[in-house]
């Protein structure tokens, strides 16, 4: 990753999801871990979505490390599609006053804030 030019950050990051990955797995044999590499990385995926109800772009981060780590580490690319539940994305809703209770707050001020 330094080769790369990626910050500490993203190292950093990225570290913490292949950890959690392999914890997720329950094992501490490398082999085990990246056998059906697609079907592991769609449980955690999912995992995430479904029970931790990560947003959206959590889950995109995880799947992102997960990618890298296959393509550039172990330089074994993902061969099959990764059908993972998606995390919903929030929308973000403005919270705006009516009209009505924006001029009685107004009315209510005095002095320099009014």
């Amino acid at each position: 990753m330094r080769l790369k030019h990626y910050s500490i950050h993203t190292e950093r990051t990225y570290f913490d999801w292949i950890k959690q990955f392999v914890k997720f797995h329950r094992t501490s044999e490398k082999p085990q871990v990246f056998i059906d590499s697609e079907a592991k990385i769609e449980a955690l995926l999912t995992y995430l979505a479904k029970v931790r109800k990560v947003a959206a772009a959590t889950q995109n981060q995880a799947m992102k490390t997960l990618v890298f780590l296959y393509k550039q580490v172990l330089e074994k690319p993902l061969e099959k599609r990764i059908d993972a539940i998606r995390a919903s994305k929030n929308r973000y809703i403005p919270v705006v006053l009516p009209v009505d209770e924006a001029e009685q707050i107004l009315m209510r001020l005095e002095g320099v804030a009014r």
